[in-house]
């Protein structure tokens, strides 16, 4: 069995759990998340508890098994304290500001990149530097923090760009004279 899978989750007090079929509600204090789920795999919810069992040992199922009950748990999880990923802005003359919802960066290019943040998503800036993204939604919290980064990948020589707080960036050498 898979090990992720067969683990129990607990519902924290505060939260609120409804199954729908193979539809999956959770509210709690920081919002309100829905998610359709596999047919083949099946939830149980208890009072306090939800189990995720699999009918078969197919190898599709057991995939699924470890997948469903991390997506369940990351709900959980963010209806009660979110998710945040951090960005560094490093480079002379990077740097970012943020104009209501509307991010937008300097990063060496001879325009402004402007990223709009998305429906249930807080972008907040610490200094020029550094960029904090926050949500309830483990999945489009990755996915902004992704594509903020990706305007301006760290290179390897310098280590110029926009890398996440936790990244360590290889550094190459450079060319040498004689």
């Amino acid at each position: 069995m898979s090990r992720i899978g067969r683990k129990i989750i607990t519902i924290p007090k505060g939260v609120e759990v409804k199954l729908n079929g193979h539809h999956i509600d959770v509210k709690g204090p920081l919002g309100h998340l829905s998610k359709d789920l596999h047919p083949h795999i099946e939830v149980v919810i208890d009072k306090e508890h939800i189990v995720v069992k699999r009918h078969s040992d197919t190898p599709a199922e057991r995939s699924l098994h470890g997948l469903v009950r991390a997506l369940i748990n990351n709900m959980i999880v963010g209806v009660t304290k979110g998710f945040e990923k951090v960005l560094e802005i490093f480079g002379t003359g990077y740097k970012g500001k943020l104009d209501g919802k509307k991010l937008v960066l300097n990063v060496g290019y001879t325009h402004p990149f402007e990223f709009i943040a998305p429906e249930g998503i807080k972008i907040e800036m610490d200094k020029d530097t550094v960029v904090k993204i926050k949500g309830i939604n483990r999945e489009l919290v990755g996915q902004v923090a992704a594509d903020i980064r990706a305007a301006k990948e760290p290179e390897p020589y310098k280590g110029k760009g926009i890398k996440y707080s936790t990244e360590t960036i290889q550094r190459k050498v450079g060319k040498r004279g004689k």
